[in-house]
């Protein structure tokens, strides 16, 4: 059964909404929190400002840490990442490309640094294994020659948005309601308790109401404003770090450099680009919705990215773009000086007698379904509900069987589109495929995307505009980043008529708008040269009207 049918009966009505548990939120953690809440037995209803995954979740370098990164300065956040690894290679396959990761010590680095790195990885359970430079060169091609020193361990690569689609899908079908473009404007408060939320509707463009005995702030760095509604005070400290997309996937494992860490030093691939990253800079809290990499950024990235792979230097950069960190400080350190990185659980009844309402922030994007847990197991002390998690042995959807056994079931297709959509879907790709010849016909190249594919992200994952078909379907994310495909998904959308021929138009504005803001950071030389003649192709020759809508995007705000 499509989720479409599930998610909210009565599309029309907009009377207030009774449940168990409200989740604010609708990053990898908010969907973490709704899937254990729904698998528990609880009706629960999760509000997202934007789409999903459009906050930090979606704005890292999707790396499935092993926790080696952590193990020398954090043994509690590598211990956490290296449990959380296994356990996401278990129940989110199609979601992980476990690549194997590769820390080298290079001349200008301490090579005693090693030891001391191998040490503390085997303390917090990490496989970590000193090998040979040589070998080394010879399981990643691309690495840097002029390495003295290599370790392998466990990490590899995750898609965030696939994740987050993943949980969010588990739970819909376990009775939770998603409703994107909800923003929460407001706590409702009844004495000394939270009863509710007050949640402007951007689509309807209404002011809507939703009550529920428990609250879960779940809104990441976003949830200092969420408190706030409450006059509660959780002193959050933004870390913005910035990316840049490379044209293709230079390297198959991740490299690392070994060393403390700092700019620039983790090179990961996934799908068809690799991502190099990250930079660490404080930014006031009042910026955090107006991320932009500047050129110093730009620069240290490919700088310090060329010396773990030097083909990096001449590799197309396709795009930039930047995260925020959710740092938090302590309760007993108001300055500040004392920034958590791990996870931290607030119940707002004990911490400051507000009843009704809890928050869960901090923490990385790897230990999201713990994080969900501890939220969710607190919920579940105060709503009486005895039921135990089962997030970390139950399979997600798409999950449930290898890629190989899926693609045997497709085997008459070509295996170009079937290897994609197997790797994007899992062993839910036989749904997109299997209906008419129209299904098979490719959208995008770049990503092997097909009709199918698009007409399951409208049907199933409830995508009604193009900003958002991206997320789930990787339509405009590579090399040609929307040249070749926009418009065509953008005839579909009215094809399928989730769009009138008028709202596509506007929507594909609004998604070439998009793809420039991320291309305008590194806009030189042939970048500069390439966006000129998208830009010809969209406005000239096919007649795009560059007036973009009021409201940026046609959105269902109820269904994700």
């Amino acid at each position: 059964m499509g989720m479409s049918s599930q998610l909210y009966k009565n599309v029309g009505d907009f009377s207030p909404i009774n449940t168990d548990v409200i989740i604010i939120g609708g990053g990898a953690t908010g969907a973490g929190v709704a899937r254990d809440c729904s698998l528990r037995g609880l009706k629960c209803v999760l509000l997202e400002r934007h789409d999903i995954a459009t906050g930090a979740t979606g704005r890292n370098h999707g790396l499935l840490h092993s926790g080696g990164r952590y193990a020398v300065n954090d043994r509690e956040s590598a211990e956490e990442c290296i449990k959380e690894n296994l356990i996401l290679k278990r129940i989110a396959r199609h979601c992980v490309d476990d690549t194997k990761g590769l820390f080298i010590t290079l001349p200008e680095d301490d090579l005693d640094y090693q030891k001391k790195f191998i040490e503390a990885c085997q303390a917090s359970g990490i496989e970590a294994e000193a090998i040979d430079p040589a070998l080394a060169k010879f399981m990643e091609p691309s690495v840097n020659p002029d390495l003295v020193g290599a370790v392998v361990v466990p990490d590899g690569s995750i898609d965030p948005f696939r994740l987050t689609a993943a949980n969010m899908i588990d739970a819909v079908e376990n009775g939770a309601q998603v409703f994107t473009y909800c923003e929460v404007k407001g706590l409702i408060r009844e004495g000394g308790r939270v009863i509710g939320v007050n949640v402007y509707d951007h689509k309807n463009k209404i002011n809507r109401q939703f009550f529920a005995p428990m609250v879960v702030n779940a809104g990441g760095i976003w949830g200092q404003g969420i408190a706030e509604y409450a006059d509660l005070k959780i002193r959050m400290f933004p870390a913005k770090g910035a990316l840049l997309v490379m044209g293709h996937r230079i390297n198959g494992m991740v490299i690392n450099r070994c060393r403390k860490p700092a700019d620039a030093d983790i090179l990961v691939p996934g799908d068809t680009i690799c991502v190099i990253g990250t930079t660490s800079d404080r930014i006031p809290y009042d910026q955090i919705d107006n991320m932009e990499v500047t050129p110093e950024e730009v620069d240290i990235l490919i700088r310090e990215g060329e010396k773990l792979a030097p083909s990096l230097r001449h590799t197309r950069v396709l795009r930039a773009y930047a995260g925020v960190r959710p740092l938090v400080a302590t309760d007993d350190d108001p300055s500040g000086r004392n920034v958590s990185r791990g996870i931290i659980l607030l119940d707002h009844a004990q911490r400051d007698g507000l009843d009704g309402f809890i928050t869960i922030t901090g923490g990385k994007l790897m230990t999201y379904r713990l994080m969900a847990e501890w939220a969710t197991d607190l919920v579940c002390q105060k709503l009486n509900n005895s039921k135990k998690c089962e997030t970390s042995d139950r399979t997600l959807p798409g999950s449930n069987e290898s890629r190989e056994e899926t693609s045997q079931k497709v085997v008459s297709l070509p295996t170009t589109i079937r290897n994609s959509a197997v790797y994007r879907h899992g062993s839910r790709a036989t749904r997109l495929l299997e209906n008419e010849r129209l299904d098979r016909s490719l959208v995008c190249e770049c990503e092997a995307v097909t009709a199918g594919e698009v007409r399951y992200a409208v049907d199933e994952l409830n995508v009604n505009n193009l900003i958002d078909l991206r997320r789930r379907t990787r339509v405009g994310m590579g090399t040609c980043q929307a040249e070749l495909c926009a418009c065509r998904a953008a005839g579909l959308m009215a094809r399928f008529d989730v769009a009138t021929p008028r709202q596509s138009t506007e929507q594909l504005a609004s998604f070439m708008e998009e793809r420039w803001k991320g291309i305008r950071p590194i806009a030189w030389g042939d970048a500069v040269r390439e966006a000129e003649f998208t830009s010809w192709i969209y406005y000239s020759l096919l007649g795009l009207n560059d007036v973009l809508p009021e409201d940026a995007q046609g959105v269902n705000n109820n269904e994700f």
